[in-house]
């Protein structure tokens, strides 16, 4: 459907799932792989509501500013741009969708922030504006794209690597956790797959979308911790 698309217009924007952690990386390190595609650019989505539920205030005040609570949000913003450019190599920019609750404080923070690191932020307004609203991210995708090829695109773990491995891989460079966790039970199943010759595929993994660890309650970024595997079919 990708490549059908590709013949068929100028651009193709696909949406890759939910966050840089999880339908970026399957996206990514599965797609992209075994059909040879290479993005030029990512958007990467954000809301100034989500970033500060990231930040540990509650869904019933995220509506007003707080500009604690969007600093200790972005670090999960951060670790999402970080993957997409750094870790996979590809070209970002953050569109982040506009609510008639979000202030100029708070838009300009995150703006002037990302910039330090390099990232453009488009404000989309296509919530109260229409079309008309997403003409600024638009504009800059395309000009984003026109400076020029996006490096190699860069896969987490090699299709060689042990499927213990590129759990490791995915869990420590992607997610940030320290490590995982395996039951014994599981590594024998992971014996079998392998044995059965299953080894050199990629690996497919359901997490919590809530948040970078396997604990959707740890909204914010601030314990270490590991990623534990319950299951391996």
């Amino acid at each position: 459907a990708t490549k059908l698309a590709l013949k068929l217009a100028d651009y193709t924007i696909t949406e890759a799932g939910f966050g840089a952690d999880l339908g970026a990386e399957k996206f990514l390190n599965i797609k992209c792989r075994k059909a040879g595609l290479k993005p030029d650019a990512v958007v990467c989505v954000a809301t100034v509501k989500a970033i500060k539920y990231h930040g540990g205030i509650a869904k019933e005040e995220i509506q007003s500013e707080n500009m604690e609570g969007l600093k200790a949000g972005m670090e999960n913003l951060y670790r999402h741009v970080d993957n997409l450019k750094n870790k996979f190599g590809l070209k970002v920019i953050v569109a982040l969708n506009k609510y008639n609750t979000d202030t100029e404080n708070e838009i300009n923070y995150i703006r002037e922030e990302l910039n330090k690191r390099g990232v453009e932020l488009s404000l989309v307004e296509s919530w109260g504006k229409g079309s008309e609203g997403a003409i600024d991210i638009a504009e800059k995708l395309v000009e984003l794209i026109g400076q020029g090829t996006t490096k190699e695109l860069k896969h987490t773990y090699n299709l060689e690597d042990s499927i213990t491995e590129k759990l490791e891989k995915v869990a420590k460079n992607i997610y940030g956790a320290e490590g995982i966790e395996i039951d014994e039970a599981v590594l024998e199943k992971i014996e079998k797959v392998e044995n059965l010759g299953y080894k050199n595929f990629p690996v497919c993994i359901a997490k919590t979308q809530y948040s970078f660890s396997d604990n959707p309650k740890m909204l914010e970024i601030k314990e270490p911790f590991k990623i534990h595997i319950k299951d391996v079919i």
